[in-house]
């Protein structure tokens, strides 16, 4: 037998991972040379300045591998850049370069329309339900 929530965890999961497809599908076509979990490093440095490798990893939810290569990608691109941390030796501060910066602003109205696309025909009460629902659930794992 199936348990009655699965179908929901399933839909959930299923629905983040086309959203992100949708996104990086529409980066390429954009010729938007980052892909999404780029996109969202360089997003969360724009709003906070600079972040320490840790935090960006909690912010994002992923693991501390895949977020210094994310950054790694970044350097190269000349995005961000990596500067010892004023008091723990043992990590890094992560800010935005000035081109990095350029970028996200540039990229804004870009992304925003994007965003959009999932959200059509939806209106201020199914995302305020939307919302509660998924506070709920994440308040249920904490």
């Amino acid at each position: 037998m199936t348990e009655p929530y699965s179908m929901y965890s399933l839909l959930l999961d299923s629905t983040a991972r086309k959203v992100k497809q949708y996104a990086q599908q529409r980066f390429k076509e954009l010729s938007i040379n980052l892909t999404v979990d780029q996109w969202l490093v360089m997003k969360q440095l724009y709003e906070r300045e600079s972040l320490n490798q840790k935090e960006l990893a909690d912010l994002l939810f992923k693991d501390t591998p895949t977020l210094t290569r994310i950054i790694d990608l970044l350097c190269e691109k000349g995005y961000t850049l990596r500067h010892p941390h004023p008091t723990d030796r043992r990590c890094f501060q992560v800010k935005l370069t000035d081109e990095g910066n350029d970028k996200v602003s540039k990229l804004i109205p870009e992304i925003k329309n994007i965003r959009l696309q999932a959200w059509q025909g939806l209106g201020e009460d199914d995302f305020n339900h939307f919302r509660k629902v998924l506070l709920s659930i994440q308040e249920n794992l904490s």
